[in-house]
């Protein structure tokens, strides 16, 4: 359906029409290209100035041209740069081209440059996609040699796209362009099933018939490929460096370096352009400004190799290898049917037209005026057409009817333009203004004059009668764009784990053994006793003394946090020291649990109300977010709603890193106190923040009967008068705010439920005030890194805590580097952003000379718009600079530690801190969370003076940050704090001297088991912590064997889990993801589990001790046990020869039980017997 007029430029033989269409201005383009694309019936490939660009249409043009879009995105590398493409960048590129091999009708959107750049030839693609389907015969040693050759890389667990992991029978595959990762069963040598599985849990899902396997780089690096680049290497450059550093060194023992894509052409006879892709009906839609822009490109990619062209480790290929010339590119266009659009005006001719369209005037809400509306108003009065209103999302759509409804004003919402056309072309001409609305994301409005269907090139339409259509976007009106972002599930982390688990642990880190002390973690090892494989953890003490533990005793070991690791205490074994120290610290820990249980009692005295919960109202909210909910997230919800139903008041804390959900679970919670009729205020450190949460809430409240309001600067004194009045009377139900919320004139006729949003950031009589309402209302904090002494009560629950680690669709790890402070790496860092449409904070945190810095920067980057934010500026002005930023009107943001808690900006992907030495850890991870929020790779560079004069704790932050960079690392962050900088915070100096001598893991525990004990009446005891155990010695091999399981690390990690089941579910759990993740389990790994199982059952005995031999063996009980003696009767009266007691606590059998297998199943029989009688 046409709505712009416009002539299809045409093909006729060797005659291509060029056409050009100006005046297309708002952003009108978008409907220009969805018409001609629509109408063109093959590939419509539409050349954007640069990234920018082709991300805006790749989000708009699928509502309105119903077709697939497809960007072939740039590198996002400068030319000749040290850094190589990310792996999801490449994944798309190869994609993109094996859709163009396909021929369907679709639009491609790539910037000039991209265009320009040399590719590999469509016979390498065709020549190396392999076509895998179930019940395929393959050798599993075949199809991995073909991975390796195609360029996929050996890993232990398959994470990203490009790897693959072999596992007995099994093998893990990301194959690139790939939506999901495959795991394929081979039953001997076919392919028995294939099923996508989880990168997080690991965990297969659906069943599908094949896959398309494409090579894993756009070049090939299998030995034929490596020679290849010998052979060219050798003939391009002549004479060779010996240097093991060389790049023709490192690529002949197949070492790929980052940046080795600007020696691709090294790899190929002759490289290929995109045009040799491109179908023969194909229609270019090109922008004007891409001539400059490409000459500029041209320009700056010379530059560059003559300024780098002087390693001569890495000599570099001219420009002319690796991009074509843009008068080249316009030539093979001329063979192609061709548009050009523009926003000018053109002077008209048979091929040159301008577009009806028109620039809106300034009708934006004046809302300082005595009359807000009236350049909106006068524009109605004198237009004569219909109106089409657009929004970005539901909430923007009440905002919006609620401006509009003063006015008369009730748009009918439309699903499509198709829609409002027919719609529109049931009215007579002149007939009364029609006003339509619809949700999509165009953001700059404009003018149709004359809309018509009626161009002969397009597609039959429907005549609108000509009438004129104005199309007002919510910036017209508002001047504000609200950014959205997709989710989807990734990785669920228990705190506790975080903390205990073994996954991470390195070679001379200290653990804490339960019985033994302090020590070294020197490795795993295996030991064979009497013919018996066994794995053991190696343990270092005082006076080079070794401690070798059973892999089933790993719960007995754990992780010491407390200090240092240079500093914890190295305990002598078979000394009473450890057993002094330990009893010690449980003396002081019993009073500190009195305390605690104490305030456990306060808060269960505080009766709070209890929440009504309506299942089916509750999952049809639910519903309508729009993205998955993660595995922690609905953890994290579903205990915000069960604490929110007891009668008691909820103080729940939410851990997660910014922009990972937190919000949602808060909104959850909102929808449950709303509809019990209570009251909910959302707390915010700034007014922009608040801002933000508003617009969130009153978009997922967009359907529901329910009032959301804002008090903020960006209110009148009138308005926000009249607000706290409503709130007064109950008329608001959601309030949001900064701490004006908590001042004595804001009076809430029923708060039920309080939001804070990262509470450390406010002072200390706020901090007071909600202590005050702590005492009858339900709280629930928001925070993304909690400072340790937070994270420490949070763990020993004197508030609960939910911690949130999963990141957003194609949200990538933020790249960290440290780097000594150098105008090189500065240039190049700002440059590599905003040369992809992205955006830059510089953070300078000495506001005295800021203004210098950003002039300097100004010198040093030309190409930036900079604009300056600080806290000292005047708020007002602070909010229209981030609000400037915000809406990209400037791309570099000299800053102060200001944006620690700042907006969410999904555009802003690098952050560069000067003096990263002289800021917290915590501090670090929230200035490092301002960037990474969108699809792309996201870099921070922690600027530092020389490193030597670094200290030792400012070396150990910047370390932490730099190997942390993990999605959702907040939490780990706050561990790592712990351990730098000592846990005394915790309860005072006293208790850091126990937290030091015994660990902090072993501190909970003991802390844990102290509470329960007083809780039940009765006073704690060392020994329910060390006996809690029982010991099997079985002596049958009980491993994981390193050819099932090769990753050390990974091993160690399922042996402490397997060690900690606390029942059966737990360890069939465990059971079935090591079968699914590496197929079935070894003999010797059948015995671990069984023996595990055994352990479980003895503990629910009272069992201390089972000994079984090859000719029998015994159990022993603990003094405390009391098993049925009838049971030990009725066995020793059915087998006397058998069974006998050994004193009080000893239970004998004698027999031969020389088979392993069969020694298992008659433990497990004996015990059976015992339990069921």
């Amino acid at each position: 359906m046409s709505l712009i007029s416009l002539n299809l430029p045409k093909s006729d033989g060797n005659f291509q029409d060029h056409q050009t269409l100006g005046n297309l201005v708002g952003h009108s383009d978008t409907l220009v290209i969805s018409q001609a694309a629509r109408a063109f019936h093959g590939l419509t490939v539409v050349v954007t100035p640069d990234t920018r660009t082709a991300l805006r249409l790749e989000k708009a043009l699928p509502q309105f041209a119903g077709l697939p879009v497809q960007l072939f995105p740039d590198w996002e590398t400068l030319p000749y740069d040290n850094f190589s493409p990310h792996q999801d960048i490449i994944s798309a590129r190869l994609s993109a081209l094996f859709e163009l091999q396909q021929g369907r009708q679709q639009i491609l959107l790539l910037p000039i440059n991209t265009l320009m750049q040399k590719v590999c030839p469509p016979n390498y693609l065709a020549n190396n996609v392999l076509l895998i389907k179930k019940g395929d015969r393959f050798s599993i040693q075949k199809l991995r040699l073909q991975l390796e050759n195609a360029g996929y890389r050996a890993v232990e667990q398959v994470l990203e796209y490009g790897e693959y992991a072999v596992r007995g029978s099994i093998l893990d595959l990301f194959p690139m362009g790939a939506e999901e990762p495959f795991r394929l069963d081979f039953f001997d040598d076919e392919i028995d099933s294939i099923r996508t599985f989880d990168v997080d849990n690991q965990r297969t899902k659906t069943e599908i018939a094949e896959i398309n396997l494409l090579p894993a780089h756009e070049f090939p690096t299998d030995s034929n490929g490596i020679e290849h680049f010998r052979a060219k290497f050798r003939e391009k450059f002549g004479e060779i460096r010996r240097e093991p550093e060389h790049i023709y060194q490192q690529v002949s023992k197949g070492i790929l370096n980052a940046g080795i894509e600007y020696w691709q052409p090294l790899f190929f006879e002759e490289m290929a352009s995109l045009f040799d892709y491109f179908p023969a009906q194909t229609l270019f839609i090109t922008f004007a400004d891409i001539q400059q822009k490409a000459e500029q490109f041209q320009q700056d990619t010379q530059n560059r190799y003559e300024s780098r062209r002087v390693d001569p480790m890495r000599p570099l290929l001219p420009p002319s290898d690796l991009w074509f010339a843009i008068d080249e590119v316009n030539r093979w266009l001329k063979g192609y049917p061709r548009l050009t659009i523009t926003s000018e005006k053109i002077r008209k001719s048979a091929a040159k037209m301008n577009a009806n369209v028109a620039n809106l005037p300034d009708i934006a809400i004046q809302s300082s005026a005595k009359e807000p509306f009236s350049a909106f108003q006068q524009f109605r009065q004198k237009f004569d057409g219909n109106i089409l209103f657009s929004v970005e999302s539901e909430g923007r759509r009440e905002t919006l009817l609620d401006l509009l409804a003063p006015l008369g004003v009730k748009p009918k919402q439309v699903g499509s333009i198709d829609e409002m056309m027919v719609q529109a072309s049931t009215l007579v001409p002149n007939d009364n203004l029609q006003t339509f609305l619809i949700i999509s994301p165009l953001d700059q409005g404009f003018v149709i004059e004359n809309a018509n269907g009626t161009s002969e090139t397009l597609a039959p339409s429907i005549n609108t009668s000509g009438q004129n259509l104005a199309i007002i976007c919510e910036t017209d009106l508002l001047g504000e764009k609200v950014q959205t972002r997709r989710e989807k599930n990734r990785k669920t982390v228990n705190p506790d784990t975080l903390i205990r688990n073994l996954a991470e642990l390195k070679i001379g880190q200290a653990v804490v053994h339960l019985e033994n002390g302090v020590g070294r973690y020197g490795g795993l090892n295996v030991l064979d006793a009497g013919g018996i494989k066994a794995e053991y953890l190696v343990l270092h003490y005082a006076n080079d003394a070794k401690l070798y533990v059973p892999v089933a005793s790993l719960h007995l070991i754990s992780r010491y946090i407390g200090g240092a690791d240079e500093t914890a205490p190295l305990h002598k074994l078979g000394s009473e020291a450890w057993a002094k120290t330990r009893q010690r610290a449980a003396e002081k820990i019993r009073d500190v649990a009195a305390e605690l249980l104490d305030v456990y009692a306060k808060r269960e005295s505080q009766t709070g109300f209890a929440f009504a919960y309506d299942k089916a109202e509750f999952d049809q909210f639910s519903a309508t977010f729009p993205f998955e909910e993660t595995d922690d997230q609905k953890i994290a919800i579903n205990a915000v709603i069960s604490d929110m139903c007891q009668a008691k008041a909820m103080d729940r804390l939410v851990c997660g890193d910014v922009g990972f959900g937190k919000t949602e679970v808060a909104i959850r919670a909102t929808f449950l106190a709303v509809m019990n009729h209570k009251q909910v205020a959302i707390l915010a450190p700034t007014t922009l923040l608040a801002q933000q949460h508003y617009e969130n809430f009153k978009d997922r409240f967009a359907n529901y009967p329910v009032n959301v309001e804002v008090l903020s600067r960006f209110k009148t004194a009138k308005e926000q008068k009249t607000i706290l009045q409503n709130v007064a009377e109950g008329k608001v139900d959601i309030l949001v705010g900064t701490h004006k919320l908590l001042q004595d004139d804001v009076a809430f006729r029923d708060l039920g439920l309080l939001v804070i949003d990262e509470e450390h950031r406010f002072g200390v009589r706020q901090k007071e005030k909600i202590k005050q309402l702590r005492a009858n209302v339900d709280i629930l904090t928001l925070t993304a890194t909690p400072i340790p002494r937070t994270l420490n009560m949070a763990l020993n629950g004197m508030r609960d805590l939910s911690v949130i680690v999963s990141p957003p669709a194609r949200r990538l790890s933020i790249k960290t580097f440290v780097r000594q402070s150098d105008d090189v790496v500065i240039r190049e860092a700002i440059l590599r952003e905003i040369l992809r449409g992205g955006q830059v904070y510089y953070l300078h945190n000495d506001v005295a000379t800021i203004e210098n810095c950003a002039e300097k920067l100004a010198e040093l980057v030309p190409e930036a718009r900079i604009v300056i934010g600080h806290g000292q500026m005047r708020e007002r002005e602070l909010e229209r600079v981030m609000s400037d930023f915000y809406h990209q009107r400037f791309n570099l943001l000299v800053c102060s530690t200001i944006i620690e808690t700042g907006i969410d900006v999904p555009t802003a992907n690098t952050i560069i801190i000067e003096r990263a030495d002289k800021f917290g850890l915590a501090q670090l991870h929230q200035l490092r969370g301002r960037v990474g929020r969108s699809h792309h790779q996201a870099y921070a560079y922690m600027l530092t003076p020389h490193p030597k004069t670094l200290t030792k704790d400012a070396e150990q932050r910047l370390e932490a940050m730099s190997t942390i960079d993990n999605l959702g690392a907040g939490f780990a962050l706050a561990t790592h704090d712990l351990e730098i900088r000592g846990a005394g915070e915790l309860l005072g100096s006293e208790q850091s001297g126990q937290i030091e001598s015994i660990g902090f893991s072993l501190y909970m525990d003991l802390l844990e088991n102290a509470v329960k004990a007083l809780q039940e009446g009765r006073e704690p005891s060392l020994d329910e912590i060390t006996q809690h155990q029982a010991e099997i010695e079985l002596r049958v091999p009980a491993l994981l064997p390193d050819d099932y399981l090769p990753d050390v690390n990974m091993r160690l990690s399922f042996y402490k889990r397997i060690a900690s089941s606390e029942n059966l579910q737990s360890l069939n759990n465990l059971k079935v993801e090591l079968i699914d993740r590496f197929g079935l389990l070894p003999e010797a790994t059948k015995n671990l589990f069984a023996i595990t199982q055994l352990r479980l059952v003895a503990q629910t005995l009272g069992i201390k001790k089972i000994d079984a031999g090859i000719h029998g063996g015994y159990l022993e009980f603990k003094p405390t046990a009391q098993p049925d003696p009838m049971k030990f009767i009725a066995l020793i009266q059915k087998q006397p020869a058998v069974y006998s007691f050994e004193g009080a606590v000893k239970f004998k059998f004698r027999l031969a039980l020389e088979d392993n297998r069969k020694r298992l199943e008659f433990v497990e029989n004996l015990l059976r017997e015992i339990v069921g009688g």
